[in-house]
């Protein structure tokens, strides 16, 4: 199985948060906002409007994993996610506190920390986003969107400088 990735495009969120509702009632079955594994955060009201959903970024390096004390955080290997592992888990928070991206969650009702799991590899949030904010793409595609993303910046900011700087064939010119 290829690698993927939960991209998401904050340009595209329009707020209406169903990517929320869908995580939790595929998660709990029930329609309230509670244990939610996706957060879609906003500023601004109307044209001004900005949102930008937020949920676990699958550390390769992950200090929740690090610092579990009964090893009950693993890396899913086949679906390239970090998991919890809810039989092992205490309670302890330790998980919840090293987080990076404070994207690791506690429910003081049942004493167990959870986070985004990516459905299994069929995120519920990418299946409702109407407006395409939220992807699951294989991770060579991620890595290549962003490289162009990047040299389209880069080339922005250099402005003119580019073209008079290198020849039609892309090599540098001394003047």
């Amino acid at each position: 199985m290829t690698a993927k990735v939960l991209l998401i495009d904050p340009f595209k969120c329009n707020g209406c948060k169903e990517c929320e509702t869908a995580c939790v009632v595929r998660h709990t079955g029930y329609r309230k906002v509670a244990r939610k594994r996706i957060d879609v955060m906003g500023i601004g009201s109307g044209d001004e409007s900005f949102f930008v959903p937020f949920a676990c970024q699958q550390c390769a390096d992950a200090p929740c994993m690090a610092v579990c004390p009964k090893k009950a955080i693993t890396r899913d290997l086949a679906l390239a996610r970090v998991v919890v592992d809810t039989s092992l888990c205490v309670g302890c928070t330790m998980c919840v506190c090293a987080c990076p991206s404070g994207l690791m969650a506690f429910d003081y009702d049942f004493g167990l920390a959870y986070k985004c799991d990516l459905c299994d590899g069929e995120p519920e949030c990418v299946r409702v986003c109407e407006k395409k904010a939220l992807e699951y793409v294989e991770l060579h595609r991620f890595q290549d969107r962003r490289a162009q993303q990047e040299a389209a910046r880069l080339c922005g900011a250099l402005g003119g400088r580019l073209s008079s700087r290198h020849d039609s064939g892309g090599q540098e010119v001394n003047r």
